[in-house]
């Protein structure tokens, strides 16, 4: 770049050159300079939430007379751009960065102070509106990034929530529609007793809910905000009721519910209210790797493997097998939930990883939370709308299984007894034969005895025994019906 292209700004260590275009200032660009990382840049809700908050502490400070109109109605317009997206190219700061977050807190300040400036009819770089005195009053990075976190997660709690919602909902309506179909149970990947689709589509979605509902109960903590503590905890250099005036405004700003901190220090200190969140979507996907691994069982083959049900072909699935079809839905649901797991290891090392009044691993925390929630989203949003609702199920080959299955002897425990069940499962599988052949032939030969009674039994008990494949699926004991 030449001479022309740059301008020159100062800050406490002395002058930077900047781009002569760039709404950020000297102290983004040593960081720029400093850590040129990854490659990344800041996820917008992290660049949206800043936004909100410099937005919040202009109102506030206008309102409480710290700040005049002029320069708190500049912030405020320019805030309001960041946070609609117009300078997102200005946010140029790697995660990986300085620790607490100092260099996005002030590409933040920077970015809101130049273009105010230039809305008030100067120049960039030459502030009328300062990006620390102005831009950041009453704020330190070590309340403004941990405020930024938690609004910045509650931004996109409703995508998230609305994105498990929707996957639950398909889940039960397959569960409906493969309700009246009875197939093999297995546990330990071996046959047991017979299940019906449905209620293994019931189960997934009831997993589903219960992960949605661990999330909204996590996300109670994420409310409580420390804006205000400054530098830490102490509320040093804010107004009394600065604390409790941005926690109203940002409510107000953004729609959403935020409580005041009952201790601005822990607020500061602890990182334990993001990292329960986190460990909640963790948990939401050790349930969707579970699933997506039935979906791949299920769907396997078509003609070695299980083929219960028909995951929609929406790709061909190789370059040199002509007509292959793979779980490709699940098998990307899979690499999103480890990548997902990943994140969150990484924010609970951070977690644990402060000292004193302050975790200066906060800003890789919001990176991988914020990369957490945008995979989820968009992995489950793909897999329900291009996997779930387009699932068929097999039935000729799901009850042809069962068909075969020597477990269903289960249904004779009561009559015949677990050891002669045993037996029976034993000479099934070695004449390869169906158990109803097996027991009905022993029964004719009267070979059969009650376990209790010692009395042959029919072939009639047998059939009977085994006849409602279905009401095995229902649970209780054969013959007895409940009441009283």
């Amino acid at each position: 770049m030449t001479d022309s292209e740059w301008r020159v700004e100062k800050d406490s260590l002395g002058e930077v050159k900047v781009p002569a275009q760039a709404l950020y200032g000297a102290q983004t660009q040593r960081a720029v300079l400093n850590f040129p990382v990854s490659g990344l840049r800041p996820w917008r809700a992290f660049i949206w939430s800043m936004a909100v908050i410099k937005r919040a502490a202009a109102d506030v400070h206008r309102d409480l007379g710290l700040l005049d109109a002029e320069r708190a109605g500049a912030i405020v317009t320019a805030a309001a751009e960041v946070m609609d997206g117009k300078w997102d190219n200005q946010f140029v700061v790697d995660p990986f960065q300085a620790g607490a977050g100092t260099s996005h807190n002030m590409n933040t300040n920077e970015v809101l102070a130049n273009r105010a400036t230039l809305l008030l009819g100067g120049e960039l770089g030459k502030y009328k509106v300062n990006p620390n005195d102005h831009v950041n009053m009453s704020q330190s990075t070590n309340d403004c990034i941990p405020t930024a976190i938690r609004v910045g997660c509650l931004w996109r709690l409703d995508e998230l929530l609305a994105a498990v919602d929707h996957l639950a909902a398909e889940l039960r309506v397959k569960a409906a529609e493969f309700d009246d179909i009875v197939k093999s149970g297995r546990t330990h990947l071996q046959d047991a007793v017979p299940v019906r689709l449905g209620q293994e589509f019931g189960a997934y979605a009831r997993a589903v809910e219960r992960d949605g509902e661990r999330i909204r109960q996590a996300a109670e903590g994420v409310r409580r905000l420390g804006i205000g503590g400054t530098a830490t905890g102490s509320g040093l250099n804010a107004h009394p009721e600065y604390h409790a005036r941005m926690v109203r405004r940002l409510s107000e700003l953004t729609g959403l519910t935020f409580y005041e901190s009952d201790d601005l220090f822990e607020s500061m200190q602890s990182m334990a209210d993001i990292a329960a969140f986190s460990g909640a979507m963790r948990t939401l996907a050790i349930t969707l790797t579970r699933v997506a691994n039935d979906f791949r069982l299920l769907a396997s083959g078509p003609s070695t493997g299980l083929d219960e049900i028909r995951l929609p072909p929406v790709q061909p699935g190789s370059s040199i097998m002509p007509g292959k079809v793979n779980p490709v839905l699940a098998e990307m649901l899979n690499m999103a939930m480890f990548h997902m797991m990943g994140c969150d290891t990484t924010i609970t090392l951070a977690a644990q990883a402060g000292q004193l009044e302050l975790n200066v691993m906060m800003p890789i925390i919001a990176h991988n939370l914020f990369e957490a929630m945008q995979v989820m989203i968009g992995s489950l949003n793909a897999f329900t709308d291009k996997c779930v609702v387009g699932i068929v199920a097999n039935r000729e080959k799901a009850e042809g299984w069962l068909g075969r299955n020597a477990i269903v002897v289960t249904a004779l425990n009561p009559i015949i007894g677990y050891a002669a069940g045993a037996a029976l499962v034993k000479e099934a599988l070695a004449r390869n034969v169906t158990i109803r052949e097996v027991a009905v032939e022993k029964a004719e030969r009267g070979e059969l005895l009650h376990r209790d009674t010692g009395r042959p039994v029919t072939a009639a008990e047998v059939e009977a025994g085994l006849a409602d494949l279905r009401g095995l699926t229902e649970g209780g004991i054969a013959g007895v019906s409940g009441g009283g």
